[in-house]
Order: C-alpha cells, then structure tokens, then sequence
C-alpha cells in the first residue's frame, strides 16, 4: 500500500473512528485502526464489537491495498505531523508502516490486517432516510434521558419505534422519560428497537452539516446502522423490552404554567448550587400569584431563593425535583418559552416546548420532609 492524502482531513478521519477503539480491548487486534485503500479512496475503520465507525477520505493511490496500525499511536502521530499532506506506505512482507510529511518521517509497527474483524454494509429487513436535522433532534431531545445504571441494559438505551409514517424516540431512567416523534408524508414501515446511548451520542457529534442530508439507517433484529456523508455506523442493539411508558404521560394537568426558557434555566442552575451537596439535589418551586419561586437549603452550607415570572392557570401548587432532571431538559428546548404541567405535589410533571406537542418530557416530583 502506498498513498498520499491531505493530513487534515486523515486528522479529521481518525479522530472519528478512534472513538470506537476499544480501551480495554478483548483482543490486541481491536486497539488497532483498519486502513484500506481503493480507487480513490482511503477508507478507515474501528470497532469494539459493541460499536463499528468508518470514514473515508479521498487519496492519491499509488499502491491499493490494506494495513492495521495501533490506532493510539498512528492517532498521535498524524495529528502532530507539520506538512499539509502525508504519506503511507507498507509493504506485504514487512511489519512496518512508514510515514511521512513534509521533513519528518516515522515508522510504526503494523498489526496483522487479516485478523482484523472488517465492517460489512448491514443487510437489515428495515431501510429508510431520515434528514440529518430531524435524526438530530429526535435523539438530542431524548438521549440525555438515558440512564448510565449498565445494570439494566433496556434503560441505557433509546427506543426507536416506526409505525408507518410516524418515528418516535423515548428514554426513560425510571425517574424522568423523553418522548420525541415525527411524522413523514410516507410509510416508512414498522420496527421497534433499542439503541445505545452511545452510537447515537456519536451520531449527534458527527451530524453536523449546514444542508440538511439524508442518514440512511437500516435495521437487522441485533443491528442498526446509519450511513451518511462519508461516514457509516454500525452498533449492537440492547436486548430485551422497553416498558410501555405510555402510561406514564399523564392524560391532562390541573395547573398549566408558561415561563422563560432560558430565565427559568439560569435561576434553576444558580439555586442549585446549594443543593448538589444533597443525595437527591433537591430544588422546590412554588407556582403562585404569576410567579416561580425556587428555592433550596443545605443546614452544612445555606440557602438560596428567586423568582422568576410566570403565566399560572390553574390552582397553586408546591412541589420538588432533583434540580439536574429540570436542568437537562431546559437545555434541549428550542423555544423560548416554555410549558409546564402540573397536579399534585407528589404526581408526574411535564416539561414541554411553546407550541410542540411532538416533544413531552415527564418528570417525576422528590418527597421532601416538608
């Protein structure tokens, strides 16, 4: 193998795939990064066996053909090479990729490529085309939801549900639940599935393009992939049921609240200060007389207190949330103001955006003392 490409988009590449270079990995070959290059293109893979990422740029090939390099090292190396371009070479019979760029030259030990577990296309019995922007709010809408407990694998994941021309995405980690949907003008078809938090966590880092681009995803019964640009993922599915959380959304509320996005963030993250010291991270609000107040006390550090307006319909109401669920949802709203719904001090609350009701976030209250 022998190519010349330009060192910042190799840079780019890398810094991709290298993000499923397993740390720990099951087998040496998996700390390794798969080069191979073709036609004009120099293709880049890593994989853990949970998760598969590959890249591709576009190279001069002088000679076609394959290597695996140590993915920590090679990563290293280009990132911090001086020239605009850089050379690869390795020859069938040595161990030894030789790198150049501009005056400096390295050779790094080369692992065995045929040992490597390469990603194939995935052929699944459900393919479809999302917009990249609508992919992305789909999962940014949801995924901080997810619970990190790896102890319930079903909780750690999205559920993805396709009903003809409707897509819906949900996480829950018992205590709180996100739900986001769109609906197409076509049948897509039907599917549901759970996928990790962290391919879609990839997704959402690499989906990043000004002209909305169609992500092609397809689905096998334990695999889901998604292809867009010159990149394509490849992730294990979680085994087992996503609960039926429908039940949880409450059908109506009996106070209706309208507040400022983002005034209602900063007074819920500045009151919270006091209260992360807490096991639960404890903040109460009060919905009153057209206003908010939040409030929090520590007997080890203080206390803390503000108000904020609001439009209150509905009868009053005191009730207390673990500060974090209520900060991680206002982060992901778009508009700037917002809904809350409310019952009683100890019944599931939701948070929602002005005037989207494809997007419901529920949250559940804290039992406090007094």
């Amino acid at each position: 193998m022998k190519i010349t490409c330009n060192k910042n988009e190799l840079t780019n590449a890398l810094q991709i795939v290298a993000r499923a270079v397993a740390t720990k990995p099951q087998t040496p070959i998996l700390s390794g990064i798969y080069l191979r290059a073709e036609g004009t293109t120099l293709e880049l893979q890593a994989t853990n066996y949970e998760i598969g990422l590959v890249a591709r740029i576009e190279a001069d090939i002088e000679e076609p053909g394959e290597l695996t390099v140590g993915g920590r090292y090679f990563q290293e190396v280009v990132r911090k090479l001086p020239g605009e371009n850089v050379k690869l070479a390795c020859t069938a019979d040595e161990k030894i990729v030789h790198i150049e760029s501009a005056m400096a030259k390295f050779t790094l030990l080369s692992m065995n490529a045929a040992e490597f577990p390469t990603i194939q296309p995935l052929e699944g019995n459900l393919d479809f085309a999302i917009k990249d922007n609508i992919l992305r709010d789909l999962i940014k809408k949801t995924v901080f939801a997810c619970s990190t407990d790896e102890a319930r694998p079903v909780f750690t994941g999205c559920s993805l549900e396709v009903t003809e021309n409707k897509v819906t995405m949900a996480a829950t980690n018992t205590h709180r639940l996100s739900v986001k949907s769109e609906t197409f003008d076509q049948s897509i078809g039907n599917i549901k599935v759970i996928i990790p938090s962290r391919i879609l966590q990839e997704l959402l880092h690499n989906m990043s393009s000004d002209i909305p681009t169609d992500v092609k995803i397809s689905c096998s019964y334990n695999q889901i992939s998604f292809s867009f640009d010159n990149l394509y993922m490849t992730s294990r599915l979680i085994e087992g049921q996503f609960p039926n959380y429908r039940g949880v959304i409450p059908p109506d509320f009996a106070t209706h609240v309208k507040t400022d996005t983002a005034a209602f963030a900063a007074a819920v993250d500045r009151i919270s200060l006091i209260a992360r010291a807490g096991v639960y991270n404890t903040i109460k609000l009060e919905f009153a007389d057209n206003q908010i107040h939040i409030t929090s006390n520590n007997p080890e550090i203080g206390n803390a207190e503000e108000y904020i307006p609001a439009e209150i319909d509905g009868p009053d109401i005191a009730i207390a949330f673990n500060a974090q669920y209520i900060i991680d949802v206002l982060k992901n709203i778009d508009s700037k103001t917002c809904r809350i719904g409310l019952n009683q001090p100890l019944s599931p609350a939701s948070i929602q955006e002005e005037d989207d009701d494809s997007f419901v976030y529920i949250v559940t209250p804290v039992r406090t003392n007094h």
